[in-house]
């Protein structure tokens, strides 16, 4: 492996460490992104259970804020549960944006490392490409410095794109993954301002 490293020159050294970043936020991302741990399956049964039986108090709102984010978005529903629909509404959407903006936490520099990755990988080419060119003498080729140049050349365009390839991949896949979290969490919490107004039985 150092082997490599050495044969593709210093441009690989910017690739490496987006290779560590990007490995780095995926794991974080598909720790972070789970479903029981974003939309916990059943949170909406038990919240309205209890809210039948005992009402809204402080130390339930706090427990459900820090249950989960959909926890969070339905505690700011609760807060504003004795003022009109159109408040306990404005008051889950706000709560809401906020939720998506620490869903979406990271989702861009990812995508930024996919991007920027064969760009990288193109100019390591052209530094390749350059030493190509430099090893031509008027006393005919340098074989080693052509050979690095190659070198250079490849590696760093094989590499370049072998980060951006997954790290594309685990991006649009984090991204479906939030988008279909915010739209159960909004269902629910449409449901839930509908069941503690009566406009709905279950």
């Amino acid at each position: 492996m150092f082997a490599i490293i050495q044969a593709a020159g210093w441009p690989i050294w910017p690739l490496l460490l987006a290779s560590i970043v990007a490995v780095a936020l995926i794991i974080e991302r598909a720790i972070t992104l789970r479903a029981n741990k974003v939309v916990p399956p059943g949170l909406l049964d038990s919240v309205i259970g209890d809210y039948r039986k005992s009402g809204v108090n402080e130390e339930m709102l706090k427990r459900l804020t820090a249950h989960s984010p959909l926890g969070r978005v339905l505690a700011a529903g609760l807060r504003n549960v004795k003022s009109s629909r159109e408040v306990m509404k404005e008051a889950i959407e706000e709560s809401g944006r906020a939720v998506t903006h620490e869903l979406e936490r990271f989702l861009t520099t990812l995508g930024t490392i996919a991007s920027i990755s064969p760009l990288m990988g193109l100019f390591g080419t052209v530094v390749g490409m350059i030493e190509i060119f430099g090893s031509q003498t008027a006393m005919g080729s340098n074989p080693q410095q052509l050979a690095h140049g190659i070198s250079v050349a490849l590696y760093n365009t094989g590499f370049g794109l072998l980060i951006a390839i997954p790290a594309m991949i685990f991006y649009r896949h984090f991204r479906a993954l939030v988008d279909s979290f915010v739209i159960e969490m909004e269902q629910q919490a449409v449901k839930l301002v509908e069941l503690v107004h009566g406009d709905r039985k279950a």
